[in-house]
């Protein structure tokens, strides 16, 4: 498993369009093979805040999603509502992990 955190901050004008835009490109997400999980969080104490928890299945699987058509259209939507770049950090699994313990 490959689990990415996606932080983003919106411009306060854009928050309810990027939401829009977030739930459409999760809702298709979840639909691929290699995506195990594709959640979309807003900061409590700062609205215009976003995490996208993305779970995949396999370490090629974020190539194959950004190569989906809702990934491509997610991506141009959203590109101008940015109050700053996009960053993004990725992990393993550790508990509970394939090893089994």
């Amino acid at each position: 498993m490959l689990i990415v955190h996606v932080h983003v901050r919106v411009k306060p004008e854009f928050v309810d369009a990027f939401r829009s835009a977030a739930f459409e490109n999760a809702s298709h997400s979840v639909r691929e093979p290699g995506i195990a999980r594709f959640d979309v969080l807003q900061q409590a104490d700062d609205y215009t805040r976003f995490l996208l928890v993305e779970i995949y299945r396999a370490a090629e699987a974020p190539a194959r999603h950004k190569e989906t058509a809702h990934y491509a259209a997610w991506r141009d939507a959203v590109a101008g509502m940015m109050a700053e770049p996009r960053s993004s950090v990725k992990y393993a699994n550790v508990f509970p992990g394939e090893e089994g313990w």
